[in-house]
């Protein structure tokens, strides 16, 4: 049971929040100065209106706030919460501005999409959009993979390590260094590093494929951006079949599965420990999996006869499988053939492989490799346990970022996030199908918005219910922060609620 908040705790928690208000505010300047260097006048006013907004905003809470104090566990999980929702809010000005949209609604569904990677999109005539525009689209999920509360506690806060309860109510736990500053700082390093290759490949291989360079580099920059947080927004809307180039979807394959590791992983590799790579829980986890969905996947499309051969199984079947299980939601065909050709088999497999996910404090979503291994582990432990002696003591080890023994506590907290994840999975299922959508196509979107990957058949569109919109908009935002975030905002405005002297 929460204790009744004191207006400290309010005050602080509006003071963070308004920090990170204040960060979305100034990310804002990038594609004001995009409409500017371009001359979309009045993308730039929209920019400059959103921006005034989100800063107008910040500046009120953080006033509010305190200026100083220590946020402690539940503080910090509040925060986080509070400030994916307040973000969304500020952060879809410029996109009702932009005349794109068909309601306000609409446009937090597409920023909460951007937000959490998801990718699923609202917008109308994709394919006619400023270039600032879509610019602040890949820079929404750019810093969304990254973490909004990394950003503000990389470039705005001074606040030492007073920030670990909020970053870790981001759903991420891994500190690479003792100060989470230096941590937070690191992650942007890392994806800013990669962001300079990542643009430069795509934009060879887009000069290669017959584009302009200036288009070519364009594309490129919004192409890395969704690919790196496995955030699947892509500038046209034939998404990655708009490129028709074998090269362009390898390369795309390259930086999504990358941006599906962990953050901690790939310090690690930097640092010279490449042989983490090949024994790493997750990626054994991963590697794993994916094999088997593999298998799956591509017998129910052989069986069928949907491709004709190797290549086109490849471009066409595992691209998306493997889109889907580093949940980043790039496609190369048209949605509704996934429901038309692909057959129940195959959808099957791209379902658990979108809710399986990507890594642990990574840009990916769903369950997590992480999770799933300790799970299996577990599994091996009992059947071990079964088939021993009595009197037999063993330990179960496993390797992630270093040797280490299975815990009880490790195997509850990852049974009761998968158990949440299907817990929301079911929810939108059911809401889906009551909005009339067939069952397996209203499980699809289902496993495609709670494991934030992006994939659709064709569900998703502004013409679905509001109800339903609603429901999405929940489960990318409870699934991107694993939902110990959600449920402490619950707990606090249940307690925040409670009459004095009950109990």
């Amino acid at each position: 049971m929460f204790a009744k908040p004191r207006l400290h705790d309010l005050r602080l928690i509006c003071s963070y929040t308004g920090k990170v208000l204040i960060g979305v505010g100034l990310l804002m300047a990038l594609p004001l100065l995009t409409a500017l260097a371009f001359g979309e006048w009045a993308a730039a006013v929209d920019f400059l209106v959103g921006l005034g907004a989100a800063l107008l905003a910040g500046c009120l809470l953080a006033w509010l706030g305190v200026g100083e104090g220590r946020p402690s566990w539940i503080h910090g999980m509040v925060t986080a919460a509070i400030s994916w929702l307040a973000a969304m809010a500020v952060a879809a000005v410029p996109y009702w501005l932009s005349g794109h949209y068909l309601s306000y609604l609409d446009c937090m569904f597409d920023v909460m999409s951007g937000l959490t990677t998801t990718g699923l999109t609202l917008i109308q005539d994709l394919d006619h959009v400023s270039i600032s525009l879509n610019t602040w689209r890949g820079l929404l999920t750019f810093v969304g993979g990254q973490g909004i509360i990394v950003l503000a506690l990389a470039f705005l806060s001074s606040a030492g390590g007073g920030g670990y309860p909020l970053y870790v109510g981001e759903a991420k736990d891994e500190k690479l260094f003792p100060s989470v500053l230096h941590t937070a700082k690191t992650i942007w390093k890392i994806s800013l590093i990669y962001l300079v290759v990542g643009t430069s490949t795509f934009w060879v291989v887009g000069m290669a494929i017959g584009l302009s360079p200036l288009r070519a580099l364009l594309h490129g920059l919004w192409v890395y951006l969704a690919a790196w947080s496995t955030g699947g927004f892509a500038p046209m809307s034939q998404n990655i079949l708009y490129y028709h180039s074998l090269g362009y979807e390898v390369v795309t394959l390259l930086f999504f599965v990358s941006g599906s590791f962990n953050f901690a992983l790939h310090h690690a590799v930097w640092r010279g420990d490449r042989k983490e790579m090949f024994r790493n829980i997750e990626t054994v986890s991963f590697a794993g999996s994916l094999a088997a969905l593999t298998v799956i996947a591509c017998w129910g499309l052989m069986r069928l006869g949907v491709y004709p051969g190797a290549v086109a199984v490849f471009r066409k079947g595992f691209y998306h499988l493997i889109s889907g299980h580093t949940t980043t939601g790039f496609m190369t065909v048209y949605s509704r053939q996934l429901v038309l050709e692909w057959g129940e088999v195959a959808l099957l497999a791209l379902i658990l492989a979108m809710l399986l996910g990507g890594s642990a404090c990574s840009t990916a979503g769903g369950f997590k490799a992480l999770r799933v291994g300790v799970l299996w582990k577990a599994i091996v432990q009992e059947t071990r346990r079964l088939l021993k002696p009595g009197s037999a003591v063993f330990a179960q080890r496993f390797h992630y970022l270093g040797s280490r023994i299975l815990g009880e506590a490790q195997v509850r907290s990852a049974a009761l996030v998968v158990l949440m994840y299907l817990a929301i999975f079911a929810l939108a299922t059911l809401v889906g199908s009551l909005c009339g959508y067939p069952l397996l196509q209203a499980a699809f979107e289902a496993a495609s918005v709670s494991g934030n990957v992006g994939l659709s058949v064709g569900v998703t569109s502004a013409a679905m219910p509001a109800v339903l919109k609603a429901t999405y908009i929940f489960n990318m935002w409870a699934g991107r922060l694993e939902f110990m975030a959600v449920l402490a905002l619950f707990g606090f405005i249940a307690a925040t609620m409670r009459r004095r002297g009950v109990a």
